[in-house]
């Protein structure tokens, strides 16, 4: 596995790029409690913005609102991507969180947003110091990602099938449900991403849950009342802090 190999599936026009209305929803809504209560504009980024769909969600959410007000670019290195978001109409450059870093002030951002690419990272602490060097003090990082220990993957766990959200090849997926290949290098419970978000200097870690948009139809409702546990979810949405 090579970086250039990762980069060709991510610019693959076949590859997802959305990750769940739901999801994004649900962050967007934690986001416009955060705007509403801000004394003044507040500035946002969203790293690996994809296609777009969740940064939008986040600034119609927030302008619903009626009070606050956040400007936010979203930043990925696939140019794919970026003109997906752009179509979007959200305003996108490129950039990464990799070396030599996001082409930004350390502590100039209020919010950043990383929806579902953290999983997709090699280093996942040097992405996450990235963020909270961008992150004035006290400002705050919403996250999500797949959780490993999701209800259904115990299940599967406990039969001897590769869980979901796992992948063993860049070329097709093996042992488990599903077909497509989106490049998941790391996956998270709920224990694990509190302690990599403490371990990198974040305070007031909550982790709430989201369901999973590809769940069987039968399975919908049980996934949704799962979230109210977020060690069963099927998605992991982090907030947390950079300190004051």
């Amino acid at each position: 596995m090579t970086d250039r190999r990762l980069r060709q599936l991510y610019e693959n026009p076949a590859t997802p790029l959305s990750s769940g209305l739901e999801r994004a929803r649900l962050q967007a809504a934690t986001l416009a409690g955060i705007v509403f209560d801000a004394d003044r504009p507040l500035r946002g980024v969203d790293i690996g913005c994809g296609d777009g769909t969740a940064t939008s969600i986040a600034l119609t959410t927030c302008r619903r609102s009626r009070r606050g007000s956040i400007e936010i670019v979203g930043l990925d290195w696939s140019m794919a991507a970026l003109a997906q978001a752009a179509q979007h109409g959200v305003p996108v450059a490129k950039a990464s969180v990799e070396a030599p870093g996001l082409p930004l002030a350390t502590a100039s951002i209020d919010i950043v947003m990383m929806s579902e690419i953290i999983e997709h990272l090699v280093d996942t602490d040097a992405a996450l110091a990235e963020a909270r060097r961008v992150l004035v003090p006290g400002g705050t990082l919403l996250l999500s990602t797949p959780n490993l220990a999701a209800w259904y993957n115990r299940a599967l766990l406990a039969v001897g099938i590769q869980p979901l959200f796992t992948e063993v090849s860049l070329h097709a997926i093996h042992g488990r449900p599903g077909s497509e290949v989106v490049g998941h290098l790391r996956l998270f419970t709920r224990r694990a991403l509190v302690g990599l978000l403490e371990a990198n200097g974040f305070v007031d870690v909550e982790i709430t849950g989201a369901p999973y948009h590809d769940v069987p139809r039968p399975f919908r409702p049980l996934d949704r009342l799962l979230c109210r546990t977020p060690s069963l979810a099927s998605i992991l949405l982090a907030s947390a802090r950079k300190p004051a």
